[in-house]
């Protein structure tokens, strides 16, 4: 570690000490989900006149909402850690965290590529946005570069906590983008609203390259230095962070005689033919439907035979992948108790009520800047993009056209906000801590400091940037 910083900077010592106090009070995300099911279930029986046994019963009745969801989420955690962690893959991913020379600068590259990754696609961002941080975390430990581990981790979320609704999977506009979809058959809009409108329209281009500027600014100043700058072996001892089974492991062939059934658990080539099937399929779906072919299926389906392919050895994959399920447990049991919050928040009608009292003191100017604010809001309590929009879609479109705002813009207005407070909700985090091995108390302090930063930026861009 280098000797004290003299030249740290304000905001530099902003984000330490507002880590230092989030480090100290902030529960697990298992007590957060817990202490914000009260919370609904209290606002739910005090603003809406739903009672409490009805309240129950929603929550209940969303409990379940996620378990798709839930395996979707599992999928692509447990096929993106066992790919990554290949050998050969780990390899070229190293060679990329050789790049920085200092600390900020690796905090600048992690966010760079996870934010851009974040824009192509959410699950791609949330899986290797984690990797990436925590490999770059391992190369600064052995290159002697003082990187403060816990802003790694917040750089290797920003995909999540910035640009993922904006971009390609963006739950929002892909939804009105779709022939026949319910807000359609709802008559809130009365065609659908293209992707031109929206993802593509300069207004979400020009939205989308200025917050990623803006962002990596923000993580370059804030990134402790000096012998503030704790690296990624404080967080995981250095014999685990450096085992052979971490780190994807070498393969090894057994040299002793094989019954016929383990050269058929072994076999490379049932391997290679069904990996390489997948692999032609997932081609063939880009080749038919473009960019429209690009959905967490596809993707988890891509990475699960590509896996399978790298690998060649059926019975050597299925063992990396039991490497990475421990790494799951936090999806499995935290998702139905987001779930069942959503449900309260939906059915009791809390939600839409939030909603309209927000839009309700809004102008053709300020419309923006509300749309954003009723989406970070209403994140923090249902942190499922496709499910709150689903809640808050109509209110919001019809606010919008009431007061000649176009659709596309208050789409992606509200879209910034959905985005902006996961910075605040570790729901989306879970599969960054299982693969960074950090505590959320020890990141979300600066993940926060991120929030606050960004907060002026984004009302002053919603403001004045013409659509």
């Amino acid at each position: 570690m280098s000797a004290n910083n003299t030249g740290e900077t304000a905001l530099e010592r902003i984000g330490y000490r507002l880590s230092a106090w989030v480090e100290r009070w902030m529960p697990s995300p298992f007590l957060f989900a817990l202490i914000l099911s009260y919370v609904v279930f209290l606002a739910g029986v005090g603003l809406t006149g739903a009672g409490p046994v009805e309240m129950v019963g929603f929550w209940y009745d969303g409990f379940w909402a996620f378990l798709t969801f839930s395996m979707q989420m599992v999928l692509i955690l447990m096929t993106g850690f066992v790919v990554a962690y290949h050998p050969r893959v780990n390899a070229g991913i190293r060679r990329l965290t050789e790049l920085p020379n200092t600390g900020k600068q690796a905090v600048v590259l992690v966010g760079l590529l996870t934010m851009l990754l974040g824009w192509v696609h959410w699950g791609l961002s949330l899986i290797l946005g984690a990797i990436f941080a925590r490999e770059m975390g391992k190369t600064a430990h052995e290159n002697g570069i003082d990187v403060h581990y816990p802003v790694l981790c917040v750089a290797g979320y920003l995909g999540l906590g910035l640009t993922w609704h904006w971009g390609l999977s963006g739950s929002a506009p892909l939804l009105l983008a779709t022939e026949g979809n319910e807000f359609i058959q709802q008559g809130v809009i009365d065609v659908v609203v293209s992707a031109s409108e929206t993802i593509f329209h300069p207004y979400g281009l020009i939205l989308t390259g200025l917050s990623i500027a803006y962002a990596l600014v923000v993580l370059y100043v804030i990134t402790p230095t000096g012998d503030q700058a704790r690296g990624i072996t404080h967080y995981i001892p250095e014999d685990d962070l450096f085992e052979s089974a971490s780190d994807g492991g070498v393969e090894t062939t057994a040299t002793t005689k094989q019954v016929p059934a383990e050269r058929l658990n072994h076999s490379r080539v049932l391997g290679g033919i069904i990996g390489l099937t997948g692999i032609a399929l997932v081609a063939s779906q880009f080749v038919q439907s473009g960019i429209d072919a690009l959905g967490l299926n596809i993707v988890n389906f891509g990475f699960l035979t590509i896996g399978i392919f790298i690998y060649m050895d059926p019975q050597t994959y299925r063992e990396k992948f039991g490497e990475a399920a421990t790494a799951a447990s936090g999806i499995v049991l935290l998702f139905p108790f987001f779930a069942g919050i959503q449900g309260m928040m939906a059915t009791s009608g809390l939600a839409q009520l939030m909603a309209n009292a927000l839009i309700s003191v809004s102008t053709p100017q300020t419309f923006p800047v509300i749309a954003w604010l009723t989406g970070a809001t209403v994140n923090i309590f249902a942190p499922s993009g496709g499910g709150e929009w689903i809640i808050l879609g109509p209110p919001i479109l019809e606010a919008a056209q009431n007061l000649g705002v176009p659709a596309g813009q208050a789409t992606m207005a509200y879209a910034v906000g959905d985005a902006h407070t996961n910075l605040l909700n570790p729901f989306w985090a879970l599969p960054l801590l299982a693969i960074t091995r950090i505590k959320a108390r020890e990141m979300f302090g600066y993940a926060i400091a991120m929030l606050l930063a960004l907060t002026p930026f984004l009302a002053v861009v919603l403001f004045v940037l013409p659509y």
